[in-house]
């Protein structure tokens, strides 16, 4: 089981990482790291830097592609390099797909054409100026792509993806090794349960 994962300047650590704790306990994955340059690449709190093992081009093919967000994903959506390399990975695919606002970048790369899509509750209208649907479910499958929501929901989606490649009990079994049994202190994890200020904030921090 190939899987790639997309690395870019100013990414979310999490959105890559998270889903990457799961899919590699998959029998068999093969995980590579991919960027535009090999390298270290630094993440949006400009502290943390993670390693991109191979450049794109050492990479032709792959049973899941996964493309997260992050701040960064403006210039990515931006590049013809990497949106093609996206789209000639996605011909072969068994999956498709991203986390956080990386479904921003499949959308550019014109893969979310009239398909139902999530990203990060503050960038759906930015989904559908890409031609999506969008819509504010935490995981979304469409056909052989799946999106996820921000940040944190990657992991419900590789637990998904795990699900169906490896079966209920196999992905129960990665659930309860990775001890995934959040208890959050707040309930305020989507913008239809946290305080109106609290929205207001985490915009103003966004924009």
């Amino acid at each position: 089981m190939k899987i790639a994962i997309l690395l870019y300047q100013e990414m979310t650590a999490l959105d890559a990482i998270g889903p990457y704790e799961v899919l590699s306990r998959i029998p068999n994955a093969e995980v590579r790291f991919a960027a535009e340059k090999k390298g270290l690449i630094r993440t949006d709190t400009g502290f943390l830097r993670l390693s991109a093992d191979c450049d794109l081009s050492d990479v032709s093919e792959a049973d899941i592609l996964l493309v997260p967000g992050g701040p960064g994903d403006r210039r990515v959506q931006q590049s013809p390099s990497v949106l093609d390399w996206i789209r000639m990975i996605h011909e072969q695919t068994r999956f498709t797909t991203s986390v956080c606002t990386g479904s921003l970048i499949l959308g550019a790369a014109g893969l979310l054409k009239d398909l139902r899509a999530t990203t990060h509750w503050a960038r759906m209208e930015a989904l559908r100026n890409l031609g999506a649907e969008p819509t504010s479910e935490r995981v979304v499958e469409q056909g052989k792509i799946v999106t996820a929501a921000g940040v944190s929901a990657g992991i419900d989606m590789a637990l998904r993806l795990v699900q169906k490649i490896s079966g209920d009990d196999y992905a129960q079994g990665v659930q309860l090794g990775i001890e995934y049994d959040p208890q959050p202190p707040f309930d305020s994890g989507s913008p239809s349960k946290a305080p109106s200020h609290i929205v207001d904030l985490v915009k103003s921090l966004m924009d």
